[in-house]
């Protein structure tokens, strides 16, 4: 290869690459996700995740990739919907895989889902009942409908000034 072609590749390449940041998570997602932390003992992190794995939000350890949890999570979420549907013929809710280090609970919340990681004493009951209101909140947040709404209600009271 000639220096020529080296530098040209060398250069198309410079211009090509993208930079590859998303789009900032919501802070209203973000709040919940470090209230719950804040709120259940030996919470080790959260994360939302599209249906389809990409990341909306996290608040992780720095040792955890958050793209790749957020990938597995998504993956687990389906398997788990499609066992649930496939056994019951109803939906499904949420998934615990309890390991010897910790477990990881998977909650459906609209057309994302909400993982919490938590170390290996915490209590799952109460884990459960912070968590489940979080993803309700978390899905409400998300919701198209109710993002419209909240303009619709933004133009009402900007109306009335």
């Amino acid at each position: 290869m000639t220096a020529r072609k080296r530098l040209l590749g060398d250069l198309m390449g410079r211009l090509t690459k993208v930079a590859m940041t998303g789009p900032e998570p919501d802070p209203a997602v973000l709040a919940e996700l470090k209230a719950l932390r804040a709120r259940v003992p030996r919470l080790t992190g959260t994360l939302v995740a599209s249906a389809d794995g990409l990341l909306v939000a996290h608040d992780l350890p720095p040792h955890i990739e958050p793209a790749s949890m957020a990938a597995m999570s998504a993956a687990h979420l389906s398997l788990s919907h499609r066992l649930a549907t496939t056994a019951h013929g109803g939906g499904f809710h949420e998934v615990v895989v309890n390991g010897t280090d910790g477990s990881v609970v998977i909650y459906a919340a609209g057309w994302t889902s909400l993982t919490v990681l938590a170390g290996p004493e915490v209590n799952i009951g109460r884990l459960h009942l912070e968590s489940r209101p979080v993803a309700r909140a978390i899905s409400d947040h998300l919701s198209p409908t109710t993002g419209q709404h909240r303009k619709d209600q933004r133009k009402k009271t900007v109306g009335k000034e």
